[in-house]
């Protein structure tokens, strides 16, 4: 596995795709009838991966699995046995289009699949987004769809060339397709429910997801990329880091609730609370962000064990109030109302049904592309990042005095100086210290 992928700096800065040279004026599938077996392949195999790949086949009945890759081999293997105790024969991928390495994403875009779901770790993302859409592909791509700034510009280019191509995009912001959630937002937004929102305070507060081992635990031989990558959840040039990974979809909340408009600026608190040898991220942020019109959005987000959980939303307005916590759904003031618990049995999961409208979409013919507010969402939560680590106050727009030239002309790039090689040897940056860890 002593392979490499194309320089990531280098791509991000052109977005051109080395895999596109073998895939000219790719066919694309511009609506397919029900009788047509739709071809899937899975670029990422791990848990989200398999999640994905369950739902994509659960929601489409007459999709197959395709194709597979992944770094690991042993993640294929384990995805497909976990599915075709299911799916049976639409889950049995034939050794030959089952591909393992760091090129394992350009040769799944090779055997021509009609549909791709990317699923590995977010650092990856914008590299395989770019090629998919070179090659022509509908996309189902997880969140976040980069990890800083420069993956945010090569994401934007590409969801502005899936639109031209007629491409369905869905991203895994599940959250917007939850039928309890999009609820109270057409409340709170065609209705004007709780009137002009005034203050949004999101919360994220859960244990570590993937807590770093103990140097001890790295096998002689293991070089440092492969060690990152096996524990990438604790690298932010991977993960993006807790605030980036997991509460973006608090965040992604709260952009929908502001409009999708662009905030004027953030600051931020955060910092490890619990040591993790080798790793480089935060357990906690807090993030205030600052829209037009004197409207306060804060983000709390923490990944601290034995510590009180929540993961909910507390919307203030001129006319009343929301709340959204688990199955509570509800607005009081005025224009009282709260979504029935009756019909939240019923609902459709959510993560099922971003594959129904996704496939829909190709069947249909009619294009489905969330492009643009899932590269804005994204990015909105790596400006928390970037206040929290640096400790300054993060604009969006260039700064009056000259010095800072605005968020999306941010030069920042978390990825390593390097090409991703399986021998690579390199250090990730220190875990940030606010006010020391540089603005770029």
């Amino acid at each position: 596995m002593n392979q490499s992928t194309p320089n990531r700096r280098d791509f991000l800065k052109s977005t051109s795709v080395a895999a596109a040279a073998t895939l000219a004026a790719p066919a694309i599938l511009k609506g397919a009838p029900d009788n047509k077996r739709l071809k899937i392949a899975l670029i990422g195999c791990g848990g989200r991966g398999g999640g994905a790949a369950r739902n994509a086949l659960g929601m489409d009945t007459n999709a197959e699995l395709w194709a597979m890759g992944d770094v690991f081999p042993q993640q294929i293997t384990a995805t497909i046995n976990g599915l075709k105790a299911d799916f049976k024969e639409r889950a049995e991928v034939p050794a030959e289009r089952q591909f393992s390495g760091l090129d394992a994403y350009q040769k799944v875009l090779a055997s021509n699949p009609d549909v791709v779901l990317l699923a590995t770790p977010p650092g990856f993302r914008p590299l395989h987004f770019a090629a998919a859409v070179e090659a022509g592909k509908h996309i189902f791509c997880e969140k976040p769809v980069a990890v800083d700034v420069a993956g945010i510009r090569s994401v934007q280019e590409s969801a502005r060339k899936a639109k031209e191509k007629g491409l369905s995009i869905t991203c895994g912001f599940c959250w917007r397709y939850s039928p309890s959630r999009r609820a109270i937002f057409d409340k709170m937004l065609k209705d004007k429910a709780i009137g002009d929102i005034t203050n949004y305070y999101a919360t994220y507060y859960t244990g570590p997801v993937k807590p770093m081992p103990a140097a001890t635990e790295r096998k002689e031989g293991v070089s440092d990329f492969e060690w990152q990558l096996r524990n990438w959840y604790n690298f932010s040039w991977l993960s993006g880091d807790s605030l980036v990974e997991q509460a973006v979809h608090s965040v992604d909340k709260t952009c929908w609730a502001m409009g999708d408009v662009d905030p004027i600026s953030c600051i931020a608190n955060g910092g490890r609370q619990n040591p993790a040898e080798g790793g480089n991220i935060f357990d906690h942020f807090n993030v205030v962000y600052e829209y037009p019109g004197n409207v306060f959005v804060h983000v709390a987000n923490r990944q601290i064990p034995n510590c009180s959980n929540e993961n909910a939303d507390y919307i203030t307005g001129t006319k009343g109030s929301a709340i959204i916590n688990g199955p509570r759904v509800q607005i009081t003031g005025p224009n009282k109302w709260s979504y029935p618990e009756e019909q939240a049995e019923k609902d459709r999961d959510m993560y099922d049904q971003e594959h129904v409208e996704f496939f829909d979409s190709i069947r249909n013919g009619k294009a489905h592309n969330d492009g643009e507010w899932m590269a804005h969402s994204s990015l909105v939560a790596i400006m928390g990042r970037m206040a929290a680590y640096t400790g300054q106050k993060i604009t969006w727009k260039p700064s009056a005095d000259g010095k800072w030239p605005g968020l999306q002309q941010s030069k920042e790039d978390l990825a390593p100086e390097e090409n991703f090689q399986w021998d690579s040897s390199f250090k990730p940056h220190e875990t940030p210290i606010p006010g020391k860890y540089p603005l770029i």
